[in-house]
């Protein structure tokens, strides 16, 4: 039995999450998802937890992302991570209703590391709706939010506003 207070205990833990991560962007997503398992059961983070989440969402398994990202939340409330995810797995179950609220409490929270995401995917939202000058700020909210250094939402605001001319 693990003790998870026990600082070599969270340290193989993480040892555990970067062997799932490697896995995951080599395309292992089977190991990766065992590992993020294995990690998650000797210390949950939220990382673990969000990243096997999207390990699910790469096998169409959204409603078992959702889920992990819930366990994200629970861990840290202002990881802004998890609440996009499950905006992004919202909009790909066609539920963009639901994904907006996500959407906009990603917005909310503290953590700014990953402000464009959110952005991004309000603008998919806005333009499958029609609202093109709804996506149009949002695109260019996520190119300001990454300092802009986002070229695909430059491009997209780009390729939007030449719809609109």
């Amino acid at each position: 039995m693990f003790n998870r207070n026990n600082p070599s205990e969270r340290d193989y833990a993480r040892q555990l999450f970067e062997r799932a991560y490697e896995q995951h962007m080599n395309g292992e997503i089977e190991e990766a998802i065992d590992l993020y398992q294995q990690s998650i059961d000797i210390h949950p983070t939220p990382e673990a937890h969000t990243f096997l989440g999207s390990a699910f969402s790469i096998q169409r398994r959204y409603e078992e992302a959702i889920s992990e990202c819930l366990h994200a939340i629970a861990l840290d409330e202002t990881f802004g991570s998890p609440y996009n995810d499950i905006g992004a797995y919202l909009l790909e179950l066609g539920r963009f209703d639901e994904a907006v609220v996500w959407l906009q409490r990603a917005l909310q929270t503290p953590d700014d590391s990953q402000r464009a995401a959110p952005h991004m995917n309000l603008a998919r939202v806005y333009t499958s709706r029609g609202d093109l000058i709804a996506a149009l700020k949002e695109y260019k909210a996520a190119w300001q939010e990454s300092d802009k250094a986002h070229l695909p939402a430059l491009q997209m605001y780009h390729t939007l506003l030449a719809r609109l001319n």
